[in-house]
């Protein structure tokens, strides 16, 4: 699949590798709800977006809206706990967090979502990811963006705490934990200004999607 990546300054090598978690910075929303933040976690981020966007077998979806057939706005692939992993950077980074947060989450990240958001016309509504535990139990999702930044924004379910917004790219980590999944919602919104392509990897538990 051929992309125009306009590349980071910070991030010139093409070695792909996770660099420490002694950077995170926790976020408290409300309602139980947090997020750890840490920019650029990932060296070598654009080579591996590159590697992602041309070898990853990515998957057109449709569904229904409305009363029509309408195209999801954005590529995806899925792979279980079992399925090998497209790039062994992925691995490191999914044992890499499961260490992190062995205590918190009692138990490992096993699978990898991808979603590739080809320009600013690709998106995602407000949701949760509630399907399966995250609807009654607190959980964790974390997520790896390479390529481009985009805005993941955060709203809670109900008033009473500011919604939130984070410019997530080019190897930055958000970690989505507690209660976030079921009292908080998020986006990547659509957005008519120039937009460069962005794979995210979403790194979850067991049940969780």
């Amino acid at each position: 699949m051929s992309v125009h990546l306009q590349t980071s300054l910070f991030d010139q090598g093409d070695e792909v590798a996770v660099r420490p978690l002694d950077g995170l910075r926790r976020e408290h929303l409300g309602h139980g709800a947090w997020i750890d933040v840490l920019p650029q976690w990932l060296q070598g981020a654009d080579a591996l977006f590159e590697t992602l966007a041309r070898e990853v077998a990515w998957r057109a979806e449709e569904r229904v809206m409305y009363e029509r057939v309408v195209a999801v706005p954005r590529l995806l692939a899925f792979f279980g706990g079992g399925d090998p992993l497209p790039h062994p950077a992925l691995d490191t980074a999914r044992e890499a967090l499961s260490a992190q947060y062995a205590a918190e989450l009692g138990e490992p990240f096993t699978t990898a979502g991808l979603c590739y958001y080809r320009d600013g016309r690709d998106g995602v509504a407000w949701h949760g990811d509630t399907t399966g535990r995250g609807s009654t139990e607190d959980t964790m999702v974390a997520i790896l963006s390479v390529g481009a930044p985009r805005h993941l924004a955060l709203r809670p379910r109900r008033p009473g705490h500011v919604p939130v917004r984070r410019s997530l790219g080019h190897g930055d980590l958000i970690v989505m934990g507690g209660s976030c999944q079921r009292t908080w919602e998020h986006a990547i919104p659509k957005t008519a200004r120039a937009a460069g392509p962005r794979i995210s990897i979403q790194f979850r538990p067991d049940g969780v999607r």
